[in-house]
């Protein structure tokens, strides 16, 4: 079954290629824009995601499928990988494979010259991992501290 943040991501996803959800069988459509903004959604995306799942919204499906969001969110599909693109694609549990991918009808997909459509990241939280992980590599490849003993004003006095 696919989970309510699997099928944000999914949209997110697609957003950001210019994919756009149909509202009530195609009487409107909807691709915010940006769709993630400071390491989460944005309220563009949020206020979509709202209009999407709402009742009164009717069926909402993503251009280039024919399954609506409400079906998605039951539990007889998934998202997964598509083996051409890579990017998430919804498919019935009992079906093998998708019927098909979003990206069927985008003559540029999949493109490797320019970056994929990401989730939102947190910088500052995963810098402060970053961080973390390097203070830990350089405590333990520190070498054993050598103690030298420190006079006043250091200082050394020969025997005479």
């Amino acid at each position: 079954m696919a989970e309510p943040e699997q099928i944000r991501k999914y949209l997110a996803y697609w957003f950001q290629l210019g994919k756009r959800v149909a509202v009530k069988n195609g009487q409107s459509f909807l691709c915010p824009q940006p769709v993630i903004t400071a390491g989460h959604y944005s309220q563009a995306f949020e206020e979509c995601w709202q209009v999407i799942t709402a009742s009164e919204s009717g069926d909402c499906y993503l251009e280039g499928t024919a399954e609506t969001i409400q079906e998605l969110l039951s539990p007889q599909w998934e998202i997964n990988d598509c083996a051409r693109c890579e990017m998430p694609v919804a498919f019935r549990i009992q079906n093998i494979y998708p019927v098909s991918c979003p990206c069927d009808d985008l003559p540029s997909w999949p493109d490797t010259e320019n970056p994929r459509p990401r989730s939102p990241v947190d910088s500052q939280c995963h810098l402060s991992g970053i961080c973390e992980r390097l203070k830990m590599i350089q405590i333990e490849n520190l070498p054993p501290r050598q103690v030298k003993p420190k006079l006043d004003n250091d200082v050394q006095f020969k025997a005479s």
